[in-house]
Formats: structure tokens, C-alpha cells, sequence
């Protein structure tokens, strides 16, 4: 945590003004009694100003945020930098070495054990430890993902709007959505929020490998972020053109009503109006269509990759637009983008 002297200090060591460390911060024991180490990297500037952690890999296969993470420790430079990055590239280190989501111990979810617990379960036990060290002295985090296996999403953030605090972090990070509402029971976003530690999700693409469209688009937030808090105070904070909030109401998960073939009709991060047919669902064949409409005005923020479905999986996430945003969406497609609106605060 931060230190009186600016130094910042976690239970083996201290990490002084000016100086960064790469470190690998056992959180956990194998079935043989080794280490589970946690690799993290503590950048604290020479000059003061906030703490901010940025996470990725809580789910083990969801990779692009891995690049983000390790970019800004390792390769962008210290000149400037006032203040503290706490860089965590891989969370869930036994889910990151089977590539798989969840814990391989009893598949369990890392991302529902937060704040943890010393006397809990062994996920309890790694998320009350990187919680107390890493998470809980920070000022504000940034916690990046993927879609889950089968489904890509654009890129998006999901931050509880409702936080005035949490507003700013979410705006500062410059996607053009975002999706409102608090982070669920047991996620590191709401663990941290709770705590006092403004944080919001960033999903991006899809789990098991690296897009570097998605992960630049991603680096372009971070130093946003870093723009409004002054941790990097030359560089300007970004505007994304257009910027739609939605709410709980505005968004729904359309989902498969036969089981069968699916042909996607649109592209994550696509328009699609009331009526447009977005995907179609065959037999094997063909004899039999399902077409699968979208129910109002909205954009495609995730799609389904994998093309076969029972009944009842889902197919894509959509969220609701408004008339104006989607003019604005539609000059930035033909590259025409609105200035930065006097009251988008």
C-alpha cells in the first residue's frame, strides 16, 4: 500500500519513489506443496499521485487483456508517470496454465470470491490475499476481459454509473458504450467498488487469443484514464466520437428458440433496426429456418462465434439506441465525428 514516504509496501517489500519492480507474489500451494505465484509489477513514479491497479486473466483463458496489462508495465516509459500502477497481467494463474475460465480446483470462479476469506475455500483464500496487497490500497482499477469461449464482444465497459466516482472512471476510459450496473456479488469490480476503490470492467473480443485491434483500442483507454487522474498529465484525455450509457432496461440477451446451425447476419459492433433479421437457425438439412429478428434499434455489443446452439442459448447481446446516437454512430462509421459534447461530463 502507499506509504507516508511515497513508497508503496506490500507484506515482503516496498517498491520507493521512482522505481519499479517485477515480482512473482505466491498467493496459493499446488497438491505438492509449491508456490502459486501471482506475476505483478509495481511502477511508482517519482513524482506523487493516485494508486491504480489494471487487472486481467481473472477467467484463465481470456487473453487480451494480458497485453494491455503487460504493455504499460513493461514497455511504456517512466518519464512523467506521477503516481502508482499496480500491474497484475494474470489474475488466475492455475485457470491462465490449463487455459481454461475457471479454477482448475473444483472449477470454481475466482470472479465471484472476492473480497475472500482467509479460512475459506482455496479461491477465497487467492482472492482475499491479492485483494489485501494489490486491490484494497489502490485508488481506482481497471479490470480487463474477454467474451467467454463461443461469443466475441466489442469493446465496452461496465461500470455502476450510479457512483459518481465510478462515472468518472468509466467516461475517462473513452468506449463508445457503456453498460450500467454494479459489479455482481463476488466480482472484483464489486468487491472493489465496495471497498472504496473505484473500478470498472473493460470486455474486449474473445477468450484464447490475442487481437491487437481491440488490445491498442484498449492501451488508447488506459492513457485516457491516466490523463484524467494526472498520472500521465501531458497526455489529453480521448473522446470516442459517440458514447451511449445504456441502462438495465436497454439491453437483452437474444436466445436461441430451436436448437440447430446459426448464420450470423451481423458483426459485433454492427446496427441492426427493428425487424432485421439477425442470424437464422437451419437443421442439418436446411429443410427447416428459424429467423431470429432483432426486437428494437440497437447495436450488436456481443455475437455468438461457435455456430450450433440448443434451445435457450444465447446468440447476441443487444443494446438499445436512441435516434441521435445512432446518427452519431453513423457519421463515425463515414468518419465525420461530432465534437465532444459540452455536457457529456
Amino acid at each position: 500500500m502507499p506509504d507516508g514516504d511515497g513508497a508503496f509496501t506490500y507484506a515482503d517489500g516496498r517498491v520507493e519513489p521512482g522505481e519499479t519492480k517485477n515480482l512473482r507474489y505466491a498467493i496459493s500451494e499446488t497438491y505438492l506443496g509449491d508456490p502459486v505465484r501471482l506475476p505483478v509489477t509495481i511502477r511508482n513514479g517519482a513524482e506523487p499521485g493516485p494508486t491504480v491497479f489494471l487487472s486481467a486473466a481473472i477467467h484463465g483463458d481470456e487473453l487480451n487483456g494480458i497485453e494491455v496489462v503487460r504493455t504499460v508495465a513493461q514497455d511504456w516509459p517512466d518519464a512523467n508517470l506521477h503516481g502508482t500502477l499496480v500491474c497484475l497481467p494474470v489474475l488466475n494463474v492455475p485457470g491462465f496454465i490449463a487455459q481454461q475460465r475457471y479454477l482448475p480446483v473444483y472449477d470454481r470462479d475466482l470472479n465471484r470470491s472476492f473480497p475472500g476469506s482467509e479460512t475459506g475455500t482455496s479461491a477465497d483464500r487467492m482472492a482475499a490475499r491479492l485483494y489485501e496487497e494489490f486491490v484494497e490500497p489502490c485508488d481506482y482499477g481497471l479490470d480487463f476481459h474477454t467474451s467467454t469461449r463461443g461469443r466475441t464482444n466489442m469493446l465496452h465497459v461496465r461500470a455502476d454509473m450510479d457512483d459518481p466516482e465510478v462515472a468518472r472512471l468509466a467516461r475517462a476510459f473513452g468506449s463508445n458504450v457503456i453498460i450500467d450496473g454494479a459489479g455482481p456479488t463476488g466480482s472484483l469490480r464489486g468487491a472493489a467498488c465496495d471497498g472504496g476503490t473505484p473500478t470498472i470492467t473493460v470486455e474486449m473480443g474473445q477468450a484464447h487469443r490475442f487481437e491487437r485491434e481491440f488490445i491498442d483500442r484498449a492501451l488508447d483507454g488506459v492513457a485516457s484514464v491516466l490523463a484524467e487522474y494526472d498520472c500521465h498529465p501531458a497526455e489529453p484525455v480521448r473522446w470516442p466520437g459517440w458514447r451511449t450509457v445504456v441502462s438495465r432496461d436497454q439491453k437483452t440477451w437474444l436466445r436461441a428458440d430451436a436448437g440447430g446451425i446459426v448464420e450470423m447476419l451481423h458483426d459485433r459492433g454492427e446496427l441492426v433496426r427493428e425487424g432485421d433479421v439477425v442470424c437464422t437457425i437451419t437443421n442439418p438439412f436446411k429443410t427447416e429456418t428459424v429467423r431470429v429478428t432483432a426486437p428494437f434499434d440497437g447495436l450488436l455489443v456481443g455475437v455468438l462465434e461457435n455456430p450450433v446452439v440448443y434451445p435457450g442459448n444465447p446468440l447476441c447481446h443487444l443494446v438499445e439506441l436512441d435516434e441521435p446516437t445512432i446518427r452519431a454512430y453513423e457519421r463515425a462509421r463515414n468518419g465525420t465525428l461530432p465534437e465532444r459534447p459540452r455536457d457529456d461530463v
